[in-house]
């Protein structure tokens, strides 16, 4: 709680109504601000105001002026991350407020929709493995991990506030941390010996558009913009655009990020022809607004998972195409493969629950790419479609493995031939550790020219590479 030092008793919402001093909701006790930079605070006073912010750590004041509106912001340079405790007093006139119990560490944005908001304790009909036994060790395992989660809600204008507070990883707080959230920020925790806090802003359900904001979405011709299109549009709350933007990431956007991580995309399967630009387009507008520069975009990839008819449709894949080809439309980017990450038996469930291996491989990315720890394989196997060729009745696929080679070499599964007819066959998989490529053959298809890997909505693939990261779906063929 905060430590209110003139005579108030309540938090926010009295303190709104009783003073003029207010601290945007991400100011808490028990936050963790971003080590060694510059660390945004904020709020609002009486318009033309001082308010002074002094830190524990190095004892200095940083004054800002609150604007017309009466807001302020002030960045406070923060030391290297460490496992102390330290406060900060806000003053403005007689109004002080002390925020206590602060951690400074390593600090990432994690978005999307429900597979990001999936809690340690599961959904209804869905659970996470050992998410409760993760839980109840919270506390013992990764007591450095601290979160804040975003209230779920939507509004048709920008929003300056949120509900929400930054928690600690006792049993009953843990239970309700997004679980992929958690399990990158203890994997990240643990690694780098630093605290690391998560502020988790997602929304089950919610398409890409329902993360941009009105301007951008005036650009697409499907989507409504006015309050009434906007708030009928789809079958659900969740299909709205433009309103978890402004109610859920616009009050947080000022915070201090290191980097983001988002795991979306299930509620635009039927869409893929547009997905990959709009969610560049997002990425390209949050980092305007966040105003930290290209900080990294690490996206999931959707899981194995029937849409259609049967596991044999094909607009999940195409989905997990687009989230690849997005990779390379947005700098700082990189994308991680779940093919793997399904057990047969979750074919009809959009929510499989082996998130901590999620949360592990995100965190190899960020240990990788950001935190210097380059002999961590980060990357699964991906298709060289440079290498590619047709050989008589063989088709050859190679693939680029950044050093770490090709970690399965017999029983190789997934893998489909096709001819002129377009039907696809399963092909007999031969592995050649030198290139690592792999030969294909079908009694099926004598004279092949198009190969899949995976390109199904359900199909689990076996070929892996560094870390036990899988190959990454592809196809060969615009078919």
């Amino acid at each position: 709680m905060k430590k209110i030092i003139i005579p108030l008793l309540m938090c926010c919402v009295a303190l709104a109504a009783n003073a003029s001093l207010r601290l945007s909701s991400l100011l808490t006790d028990n936050m963790v601000l971003q080590q060694q930079t510059s660390a945004r605070l904020w709020g609002w006073a009486d318009a033309g105001s001082t308010v002074t912010v002094t830190t524990s750590w190095n004892k200095e004041k940083v004054t800002a002026k609150a604007d017309g509106h009466g807001k302020w912001i002030a960045s406070v340079a923060t030391p290297a991350a460490s496992f102390d405790a330290q406060s900060i007093t806000i003053q403005s006139g007689k109004e002080s407020v002390q925020l206590n119990d602060i951690l400074i560490g390593e600090v990432w944005l994690a978005s999307g929709q429900s597979n990001m908001e999936m809690p340690l304790k599961g959904f209804s009909g869905c659970c996470i493995q050992n998410g409760t036994e993760d839980a109840l060790r919270a506390n013992v395992e990764s007591p450095y991990v601290r979160i804040y989660t975003v209230k779920k809600t939507q509004t048709y204008t920008p929003q300056e506030t949120c509900e929400g507070s930054w928690k600690t990883p006792t049993f009953k707080n843990a239970l309700d941390f997004s679980a992929t959230a958690y399990y990158f920020a203890s994997a990240l925790s643990n690694a780098l010996g630093v605290p690391v806090g998560i502020v988790n802003s997602s929304y089950g359900g919610a398409h890409v558009e329902g993360w941009e904001s009105k301007e951008l979405c005036e650009k697409y011709s499907d989507i409504p913009t006015d309050s009434v299109g906007a708030y009928n549009f789809g079958s659900s709350d969740y299909d709205r655009p433009m309103l978890m933007y402004n109610a859920m990431f616009c009050p947080i956007k000022d915070y201090t990020y290191k980097g983001i991580i988002w795991y979306q995309g299930c509620s635009n399967v039927g869409h893929a022809d547009v997905y990959a630009q709009r969610l560049a387009d997002m990425v390209k507008d949050w980092r305007e607004k966040l105003g930290l520069g290209d900080i990294p975009f690490y996206q999931v990839e959707i899981s194995p998972y029937i849409y259609g008819k049967d596991e044999n449709d094909v607009q999940g894949a195409l989905i997990r195409e687009a989230q690849y080809n997005a990779t390379k439309l947005i700098p700082n980017c990189a994308l991680v493969s779940t093919n793997d990450l399904v057990f047969p038996i979750e074919r009809y469930n959009i929510h499989p629950s082996q998130k901590r291996k999620v949360g592990a491989r995100l965190s190899y990315l960020a240990l990788n790419k950001v935190y210097g720890m380059n002999e961590i394989a980060c990357e699964g196997p991906r298709f060289n479609k440079e290498t590619f060729r047709i050989d008589g009745n063989k088709a050859v696929v190679s693939f680029i493995t950044n050093n770490f080679g090709i970690c399965r070499n017999w029983g190789l599964e997934g893998f489909e031939i096709a001819g002129t007819d377009k039907q696809f066959y399963p092909a007999k998989a031969d592995f050649r550790w030198q290139d690592n490529s792999v030969t294909l053959t079908s009694d099926s298809v004598p004279a092949p020219v198009a190969v899949r890997y995976c390109f199904k909505d359900f199909q689990i693939g076996n070929l892996i590479g560094g870390n036990e990261l899988p190959c990454y779906p592809f196809r060969t063929d615009n078919w």
